[in-house]
C-alpha cells in the first residue's frame, strides 16, 4: 500500500504542472462558454442604462467602501512584520501592504508575485528562508476567514432560513467550513520549524485579519446591490456569495475572475435579478473593490520608487519637484488673478481676443464680478506670499483655492477642467513643505510689482467707467470690447477693488506680522563684543561695532560667544559690515547659521567690504561678489622715512618740528574741554557735509571715548588735526577711524598724522598699518573682468572729478607695503540692483536719519 502511495506521489511531482494547466484550461473553457451563453440574452442598452443611473453620491459612497474592504487585509502587512528583522514605519506598512494586497487581489497571493512584494518590502534585513517562512506562515490563515463565513452562511441558510435556494451547495460550505479548525489544530499540535512563533495572538490576530476581510468585501458587495435598488432578498446572497468564492478558490484563477463571476450570474437571476442588472451589480463590483484601490496601489507604488529615486541621489529630485511646483502655483496664482481682474475690468475682452481664451479656461470662474475681483487680489496676495516662501501662506492659498475650485467646477464642471484643477491641488500638497519662512518682508521692488498690478487695474477700471458714460460714448467710437454691461455692475466692480485692497493690506499685514530678531535697534551690550574682540582678536572693522549705529548677530557653541556680524536693515535685506569679528575657526559654522537664521524670517544677506577668505567661504553657499576695492597695508617693520623714496615725508616732518607741532596719544575718558576742541575741528573740517555712519564713525562724544585718540597741537597748543584710533584686539593691526583736521591746519597735515602713527606702531610692536580701503582700486581692469566691475572702472577712470578715486590710491602708494582686495558680495539669485540700491543707502545715510523716510514704506512697518 505503501509503495503505491509513494508511486502514485511520484508520478504527481512528475505530471503536476501538465495537470494543473490541464485544470486551469478547462475552467477557463468552461468560463467563456457559460459567459457567452449567458451574455446572448442581455439587453445591453439596459446595461448601458444602469451605469448612467449611478448618481454622484452612489459612487462616493462605493469608492469609500470598496477601499475600506481592502484594510482589513492591511493585517498580514502587520503579522509579517511581527516575523520579519528590522523596523517599519506605519506609513511604510500601509504603503507596502496597500501596493501588495491590491495586485495579489488580481493575480493571487499564493503566486509569486505576492511572495515577491513582500520579499522586497519587509526583507532587506532577513535572510531569504526567514522570508520564505514568514509568508508560508500567514499563507496557511489566508482562507480561515473564509472558512469562518462558511459555517455564517449555513446558519443564515439553515437557522434563519434565507439563501435556502442555494442548499445543493450546502457540501462546498461544510467542506470550506472545515478548513480553519483544521489548520487551527494543525498549527497547535504540530510542532514544526513552520510554525515556530507563530504564537496564539499573532494567529489570532491574522484569523481576525482574514474574517474581516472576506466579511468586509461580502458586505460591500451586497452594499452594492442595496445602492442598486435590487430588489432581490439580499440576505440570501451572503451565502451565494461565500460559495461563489469557495469555486473561486477552487477554481485557481487570479482574483476568481471569471469562475465567481459566472456563478454569481446565474444564481442571482434565479433570485430574480434581471440579467442586464446582475452584470452592473458584478462591473460596478470589480471596479470599486479591484480597480479603484489598485489604482490608489499604483500611486502608491510610484510614490515608493520616487522615493527610493530621490534617497540614491541624495533628495535632488524631491527637491527640483517642490520647487518646481511652488513655481507653477505661483504662475497659475498670479496669471489666474491677473485675468480674472481684466476679466472683471474689461468683461467682453474675452469674446474678441483669441489669445486670452486659450487661457480663461485655465482660471477660476465666478458669477458675481464683486466675488471675481475679491478673489481675483486675494489670491494675488497669496501669491505674494507664496512667492516669497511664507508659511502662514500655504493654508489661505489651499482654502482659497478649494473654494475656487468648489464654485468653478459647479458652474462650469467640465472634465477638462476637473483633471486640470486636481493638477492644480496636487501641485499644492506636492508644495507643502516649500514654504518655510515665518514671515514675508515686502522689498522695494515686491512694492513697485504689485502696485504696478492694483494701481493698474484701478486706473483700467476706471478709464473703462468714464469711457462707459453717457456723454463719452455718445461723441466718440468706443471699441465693443470696452462697453460695459451697466452701471450698477460697473459701481459693484469699484466697491470690490476698494475691498480688495483692504484685504489685500490685511493679508500682507498678516504675512508680515510676528516676532522678527533682526528688525529694530537693538542695544549695544559692550561687555559681550569686547569678550569677543579680546579672547579670539578683532580686525579693521570691529571697533565700529561702538558706533551704536548697527544690529550685531552673535555666533554661540555651548552657550560660549564665539563671532558676531554687525548689520543694518534695509528693506528686505540684511547689509554687513567688514568680515565677522571673533573665532575664524568657526567662520563656516556661522556663516551658515547666519544665513539659515536671516532666511527663516525673509532677508538676504549683503556683504559689504570683506576680505578674499570671507569671499570665497559665501560663494560656496551660494553669493556672487563684485571687487569694490583695494585696502593698503604697511608693514611697520620696513617702514622707514631714510633714503630717496621718503625724502619729502622726511622734510615735511622736519618742517612741522621746527614750527613747534605737536603729536600725542592720549586716552580715554576725555574731559569735556578735549571733547569740545575735537568737536570744533571736526566740525570745521565738515562744513556743510552731513556725518555719515555704519563703514565709517562719526563724531560722537560716547564713540570717541571708547578708544584713544591721536591728537596734533600748534605751537601755541591749539589743536589743528586729530584721529580716533580703532583697537582691534591684538598688537598686529594698528588703524584709524576718524582723521579731521581745521581748514587753517598747514598743508601735509595728514601725512604728519600718518608718519606719527606708523613710528607710534613701531614703537609699541604692532606689525601692520591699516591705511583704509581704496575704493575701486584696481577694479574692472581685465578685459575679462564681470560688466559691473568694468563699469566701476569706467568710473575710476574718468569720474576722479566727481570723487578722488585715483588721487586717493595715488596717495595711499606712497605708505602702503601691500593691497588686499575687498568685495562687495550678495546672493547670486538676488537682484543686482535692489542690494546695491540698498547697500548704497545703508552706506550713504546720514546719522540723523537711522529710519526709512520713504512715505510708502511707513505704513508697512511692523
Amino acid at each position: 500500500m505503501q509503495s503505491k502511495i509513494q508511486k502514485l506521489q511520484n508520478i504527481w511531482n512528475k505530471y503536476a504542472k501538465i495537470f494543473k494547466t490541464l485544470f486551469i484550461a478547462s475552467v477557463v473553457i468552461f468560463v467563456v462558454i457559460a459567459l457567452s451563453n449567458f451574455f446572448k440574452d442581455v439587453d445591453w442598452h439596459a446595461v448601458g442604462n444602469g451605469l448612467q443611473q449611478q448618481s454622484l453620491l452612489n459612487i462616493i459612497i462605493m469608492t469609500i467602501c470598496g477601499l475600506l474592504a481592502v484594510v482589513p487585509m492591511l493585517g498580514y502587512d502587520v503579522a509579517i512584520t511581527h516575523l520579519l528583522p528590522g523596523h517599519f514605519s506605519k506609513f511604510y506598512i500601509f504603503r507596502s501592504g496597500w501596493i501588495t494586497n491590491t495586485l495579489t487581489n488580481i493575480a493571487g497571493f499564493g503566486g509569486l508575485l505576492g511572495a515577491t512584494m513582500r520579499a522586497y518590502f519587509y526583507g532587506k534585513e532577513a535572510r531569504r528562508s526567514e522570508i520564505l517562512l514568514a509568508i508560508a506562515k500567514i499563507a496557511v490563515f489566508l482562507l480561515s476567514g473564509l472558512s469562518i463565513l462558511c459555517w455564517i452562511a449555513l446558519i443564515i441558510m439553515y437557522g434563519f432560513h434565507d439563501g435556502g435556494d442555494f442548499n445543493r451547495y450546502t457540501i462546498w460550505l461544510i467542506a470550506g467550513g472545515c478548513y480553519f479548525p483544521i489548520v487551527f489544530f494543525f498549527t497547535r499540535r504540530h510542532d514544526s520549524k513552520l510554525f515556530q512563533g507563530l504564537t496564539p495572538r499573532l494567529e489570532g490576530f491574522i484569523t481576525l485579519s482574514s474574517t474581516f476581510e472576506w466579511l468586509f468585501v461580502a458586505l460591500f458587495f451586497i452594499l452594492i446591490g442595496y445602492l442598486m435598488g435590487v430588489k432581490a432578498n439580499l440576505a440570501a446572497v451572503f451565502p451565494l456569495y461565500v460559495v461563489a468564492q469557495i469555486l473561486g478558490v477552487v477554481s485557481m484563477l487570479p482574483g476568481a475572475i471569471g469562475s465567481f463571476d459566472v456563478m454569481m450570474m446565474f444564481e442571482l437571476t434565479m433570485l430574480g435579478v434581471p440579467r442586464a442588472t446582475t452584470i452592473v451589480w458584478l462591473l460596478l463590483f470589480r471596479v470599486f473593490y479591484y480597480i479603484v484601490p489598485i489604482i490608489l496601489g499604483a500611486i502608491f507604488f510610484i510614490h515608493h520608487i520616487f522615493v527610493q529615486f530621490d534617497n540614491f541621489f541624495d533628495h535632488i529630485p524631491l527637491t527640483i519637484a517642490r520647487q518646481v511646483a511652488h513655481w507653477l502655483i505661483t504662475c497659475f496664482m498670479y496669471v489666474s488673478g491677473i485675468l480674472m481682474l481684466l476679466a472683471a475690468s474689461v468683461p467682453d475682452l474675452t469674446d474678441s481676443n483669441r489669445f486670452l481664451q486659450r487661457f480663461y479656461p485655465f482660471t477660476f470662474f465666478f458669477l458675481h464680478q464683486l466675488t471675481t475681483i475679491l478673489f481675483a487680489i486675494a489670491m494675488l496676495a497669496c501669491a505674494r506670499g507664496l512667492q516669497a516662501k511664507v508659511k502662514r501662506a500655504y493654508w489661505p492659498t489651499v482654502i482659497i483655492l478649494v473654494i475656487g475650485i468648489t464654485n468653478t467646477l459647479i458652474n462650469l464642471g467640465t472634465i477638462s477642467l476637473t483633471i486640470f484643477l486636481f493638477i492644480i491641488l496636487l501641485l499644492v500638497f506636492l508644495m507643502r513643505h516649500v514654504p518655510y519662512r515665518k514671515k514675508l518682508q515686502y522689498s522695494f521692488g515686491k512694492f513697485m510689482i504689485d502696485s504696478l498690478i492694483f494701481v493698474g487695474s484701478l486706473v483700467l477700471y476706471i478709464i473703462v467707467g468714464v469711457i462707459n458714460t453717457p456723454n463719452y460714448s455718445s461723441n466718440h467710437n468706443v471699441p465693443q470690447f470696452l462697453l460695459f454691461p451697466g452701471e450698477k455692475i460697473w459701481l459693484s466692480g469699484f466697491i470690490g477693488l476698494l475691498l480688495g485692497f483692504a484685504i489685500l493690506f490685511l493679508m500682507i499685514r498678516y504675512f508680515m506680522s510676528g516676532a522678527d530678531p533682526f528688525n529694530g535697534q537693538q542695544p549695544l551690550d559692550k561687555e559681550r563684543i569686547l569678550n569677543i574682540i579680546n579672547e579670539f582678536g578683532g580686525n579693521e572693522t570691529s571697533h565700529l561695532a561702538m558706533l551704536r549705529d548697527k544690529n550685531i548677530y552673535y555666533y554661540t557653541e555651548d552657550g560660549q560667544d564665539q563671532l558676531f556680524f554687525m548689520y543694518r536693515k534695509k528693506y528686505d535685506k540684511l547689509v554687513i559690515m567688514g568680515d565677522p569679528v571673533g573665532n575664524q575657526a568657526k567662520k563656516d559654522q556661522a556663516i551658515q547659521k547666519f544665513l539659515h537664521d536671516s532666511d527663516l524670517y525673509g532677508y538676504q544677506l549683503v556683504f559689504y567690504e570683506v576680505n578674499s577668505n570671507t569671499t570665497l567661504t559665501l560663494h560656496e553657499y551660494g553669493f556672487d561678489f563684485m571687487k569694490t576695492g583695494e585696502d593698503g597695508w604697511v608693514k611697520l617693520a620696513d617702514f622707514t622715512l631714510a633714503g630717496k623714496k621718503q625724502r619729502s615725508q622726511r622734510a615735511l616732518m622736519h618742517k612741522f618740528d621746527r614750527e613747534g607741532y605737536t603729536f600725542e596719544i592720549v586716552k580715554p575718558p576725555f574731559d569735556n574741554q578735549l571733547m569740545s576742541e575735537m568737536k570744533a575741528v571736526s566740525d570745521d573740517w565738515l562744513g556743510k557735509e552731513v556725518e555719515k555712519g555704519f563703514s565709517l564713525g562719526f563724531f560722537s562724544p560716547q564713540y570717541i571715548n571708547e578708544a584713544p585718540v591721536a591728537l596734533v597741537r600748534s605751537a601755541d597748543g591749539e589743536l589743528v588735526a586729530f584721529a580716533t584710533l580703532m583697537p582691534t584686539g591684538s598688537k598686529k593691526l594698528l588703524t584709524i577711524d576718524l582723521m579731521r583736521h581745521s581748514h587753517h591746519a598747514p598743508s601735509g597735515i595728514m601725512d604728519k598724522i600718518f608718519v606719527s602713527m606708523f613710528q607710534y606702531g613701531q614703537e609699541h610692536g604692532y606689525e601692520y598699518f591699516d591705511l583704509g580701503m581704496a575704493p575701486l582700486s584696481n577694479v574692472g581692469s581685465s578685459q575679462y573682468s564681470f560688466i559691473e566691475e568694468k563699469v566701476a572702472h569706467f568710473i575710476y577712470e574718468y569720474g576722479y572729478h566727481l570723487y578722488g578715486f585715483q588721487g586717493l590710491r595715488h596717495y595711499k602708494d606712497k605708505y602702503a607695503s601691500s593691497w588686499f582686495p575687498k568685495y562687495t558680495v550678495f546672493r547670486k539669485k538676488a537682484s543686482l540692483v535692489e542690494s546695491m540700491l540698498a547697500l548704497l543707502s545703508v552706506v550713504n545715510q546720514r546719522i540723523d536719519q537711522q529710519e526709512s523716510r520713504h512715505p510708502w514704506f511707513i505704513w508697512w512697518k511692523n
